[in-house]
């Protein structure tokens, strides 16, 4: 940029940006009104959803396509890949809701946990905004009783957090699948990235007090420690925490959780990415009243819950079934049976569909060799991007 530049042609410039991002955005929307179109073609001739030589074959063309207009081909086929990752996953999804017909009202209550703002607010939206003309989120004060919603039908799903790549399990979420008579209808998975915020600028040495959800501060003990002198507080929800440093106003308070929760209450952030890990990601599971049945050309997962014999060797015999069955088992999580004092139940998940009839071989013999199993539900796996 040459330093003879007046301020109204610098201005003029930003201006003519906007226009293009303008045009970017709306082409991106037309293209996946056109992807909606296909969708509903290969919906009604039963045609293969996902087509990845022809992928391969689209992001060989936008590199070339690239460089003859002078772009960085490594950017444009990163940004592409994006992009057909938004048209695979809404494919998918849409041939779920058709064959289970989940969404011929086209609109959708989902329960949560906090206010909005929240990381499952988020993912909520995230899992469902596409899918549905409405979702209305109903914000609840523990997972509890968002499941609870569910059950009574005050909200068609609820999505909880089940597993974060820092903190690990969320072992109330997996108490909650194996005392509600739910089932999981989908996953979620969404980069976590935590904000320190405040009603307005401050310097860091004039904190005196730090509130956000415990997990949330879990995730960002090493940041944490930087702060001598302040006090760290857990608080119910992270999002609840960044309204309550707004309602407060209160300039030496301050909270740590998500951007959006910053832009939704009017905060000002104060310092981005202070997790422990910079890839920080929580794992959510969306669970309604009636289970789902998945395309068998879907890549999916099925989630158990294994109660086992008390006996010598008892998992090891278990888990020998799905190896047995070139079943591969993803995640195992153990809970305590509330019914049976120190003996465990497994949480189990695996790549496979419980209609695939090599899986409910598999599932027959597991049950056989068990004191109890229970198929908490079939779903989509959630694809690469």
């Amino acid at each position: 940029m040459s330093d003879s530049m007046k301020p109204e042609q610098l201005l003029q410039l930003r201006d003519t940006i906007d226009s293009i991002d303008q045009k970017i955005i709306d082409a991106l929307a037309e293209r996946q009104h056109i992807v909606r179109k296909v969708i509903s073609s290969k919906i009604s001739t039963t045609t293969q959803i996902r087509d990845i030589e022809r992928e391969e074959l689209l992001i060989k063309k936008i590199k070339e396509k690239a460089i003859s207009s002078g772009l960085d081909p490594y950017f444009a086929e990163h940004l592409f890949r994006e992009v057909i990752f938004q048209s695979v996953r809404y494919q998918n999804h849409s041939l779920v809701d058709h064959q289970n017909e989940l969404n011929t009202k086209r609109n959708i209550t989902v329960a949560y946990q906090g206010v909005e703002g929240a990381y499952s607010y988020q993912a909520a939206l995230r899992h469902f905004q596409e899918r549905y003309d409405e979702v209305n989120c109903l914000g609840f004060a523990s997972f509890e009783e968002a499941a609870e919603s569910v059950e009574k039908g005050i909200a068609h799903v609820a999505i909880l957090p089940i597993e974060n790549t820092t903190a690990g399990s969320i072992n109330e979420t997996y108490d909650i699948l194996g005392s509600h008579n739910l089932h999981i209808v989908g996953e979620e998975v969404i980069r976590v990235e935590h904000c320190l915020m405040a009603i307005e600028p401050i310097q860091k040495e004039n904190i005196r007090r730090i509130i956000s959800h415990p997990l949330t501060l879990v995730q960002c003990s090493k940041y944490l420690e930087t702060f001598r002198g302040s006090t760290i507080e857990s608080y119910g929800d992270s999002a609840m925490a960044a309204l309550k440093v707004k309602t407060d106003n209160d300039l030496s308070q301050v909270a740590i959780a998500s951007q959006l929760a910053a832009e939704l209450y009017g905060l000002h952030i104060i310092e981005r990415g202070v997790s422990n890990y910079p890839e920080n990601y929580t794992r959510f599971v969306a669970v309604g009243a009636q289970s789902v049945d998945v395309d068998p050309q879907l890549p999916s997962k099925t989630s158990l819950i294994l109660a086992t014999l008390h006996e010598k060797g008892a998992l090891l015999k278990c888990l020998s079934v799905l190896d047995k069955h070139g079943i591969n088992m993803t995640k195992l999580e153990s809970r305590p049976r509330p019914d049976k004092a120190f003996q465990y139940q497994f949480y189990i998940d695996i790549e496979a569909n419980n209609k695939d009839p090599k899986v409910i071989k598999a599932l027959k013999e597991l049950a056989g060799k068990s004191a109890n199993l229970r198929v908490l539900g079939c779903y989509p796996m959630q694809i690469e991007e």
